[in-house]
């Protein structure tokens, strides 16, 4: 059957959407299966509950100053509806792969951040550095390789094959147009990408390598290739007769993902370096961490364990209690076994918030892959700055097990106090990140 594609939208509010890979509930299609010798860490899921300080230090401190994202056209891909980044409306520019897409989004977020070429080079750019991640890097690049060798021969590969098929080139490309020296590489987590790159760039920030990050994640794998291997290991939905329905986060009728792409990119500062400049804070990021269930290919840990110790690290590690947060932003894909291992998590760690609100981002945009994490975490800010959530789409019949207010079809008014960020990928892969109001 075929199975549908979408993806991101620049309002950051918009189509449906996805995650990680639909968990293959079948372990046998891949011949791999989990062992008994992970119910030895129980002992890591008990919650926190008094909440260690929280930094204090200007040069630690991280800001967020500024945002970007690129926009989307809808195009139909072998049969497959998708929402898919072609063309940059703001410029024309055709976008055909996911470092091109990365390398806007970065320089969105520094325009956004009043980061311009013209003051960068006032600037010291030995302490502004980049990552930029991808789960997928450049499918339709490595496509038109293989097209190109098998259709013609090794003489017919582009020059540009391999270095545009390495996933670091995303940071790089961005580096090159902007200059800037200081730490640049990528990270590679499958969906839980960008996140990952916020959390290791935050720390650059802390240690003292850097006053400036560029971070986040790019995918653009709406292609046949993309498209078809996802199709290949059961993760996306079949519900090709309702495009827009496909994804449903945490309704009894999902059946996958919906695939989409795109990229979304912060600038993450010293909150001394900002303050210095005088530019306007969107919010703070307080914390994250990373963990890694150890347990199948593209199923998660059905209890939700190493998630919920997952966000317990991060927790500490932004220094706040569980009481305090007031807004989860879902990783929730709408696969039948990772929506509910995330809510088991979720109902671990947060036992005594009764005004907790969860929504899933993707029931709108579809799956970003490992550009998610990034388009997420600025639904989250904005979430943050404007005191609105925006609603979770598709959600006929809740699962019995979800009790939490997933913000179900309507926008909802919520003054965050402190918010998560959850993002998760095949292979296990976790990790959360921790945004708060930006309190001088």
């Amino acid at each position: 059957m075929s199975s549908i594609a979408c993806a991101v939208s620049s309002t950051l509010l918009p189509n449906r959407s996805c995650k990680e890979s639909r968990s293959i509930h079948r372990h046998n299609s891949l011949n791999v299966t989990s062992t008994a010798r992970h119910e030895k860490i129980k002992s890591m899921a008990s919650p926190t509950v008094s909440s260690p300080k929280r930094e204090t230090d200007p040069k630690k401190r991280i800001v967020i100053t500024g945002m970007g994202l690129v926009s989307i056209s809808l195009l139909r891909l072998g049969g497959r509806y998708a929402a898919s980044v072609r063309r940059d409306t703001s410029t024309g520019r055709l976008i055909v792969v996911s470092m091109i897409a990365g390398d806007i989004a970065g320089k969105r977020a520094l325009d956004d951040a009043a980061l311009g070429n013209q003051v960068v080079e006032t600037m010291d750019k030995t302490r502004m550095g980049v990552l930029v991640g991808s789960g997928m890097g450049n499918q339709t690049g490595f496509t038109n390789g293989v097209e190109a060798l098998l259709e013609k021969g090794n003489k017919k590969i582009s020059p540009f094959f391999t270095p545009y098929s390495l996933s670091n080139m995303g940071s790089a490309l961005l580096a090159m147009d902007t200059g800037l020296t200081g730490p640049t590489y990528s990270i590679a987590a499958a969906c839980a990408t960008a996140n990952y790159c916020f959390h290791a760039a935050a720390n650059h920030i802390r240690r003292g390598d850097a006053d400036v990050m560029v971070a986040g994640g790019t995918d653009a794998a709406v292609v046949p290739l993309g498209v078809g291997g996802c199709i290949a290991c059961r993760a996306l939905s079949h519900r090709n007769h309702e495009p827009h329905k496909a994804s449903r986060p945490w309704d009894i009728h999902r059946d996958g993902f919906v695939m989409g792409e795109g990229a979304a990119v912060l600038v993450m500062e010293s909150m001394e370096h900002a303050m210095k400049r005088g530019v306007r804070v969107h919010a703070e990021y307080l914390g994250g961490a990373a963990t890694c269930d150890a347990h199948h290919l593209t199923n998660p840990r059905p209890d939700g364990l190493v998630v919920a110790s997952c966000i317990i690290k991060a927790l500490k590690d932004a220094g706040v209690s569980a009481e305090e947060v007031n807004y989860v932003n879902a990783h929730a894909t709408s696969t039948p076994a990772g929506d509910l291992a995330e809510v088991k998590a979720v109902n671990r760690v947060f036992k005594n918030t009764p005004n907790l609100k969860m929504n899933a981002t993707k029931s709108m945009i579809g799956h970003g892959l490992g550009a998610a994490g990034g388009l997420e975490a600025i639904a989250t800010i904005k979430a943050i700055n404007t005191g609105w959530l925006h609603p979770t789409l598709n959600q006929d019949e809740l699962e019995d097990e979800v009790t939490i207010d997933t913000v179900p079809y309507v926008k909802k008014q919520h003054k965050v106090n402190v918010a998560i960020s959850n993002s998760f990928g095949f292979g296990g892969h976790n990790s959360v990140v921790v945004f708060a109001p930006f309190n001088y």
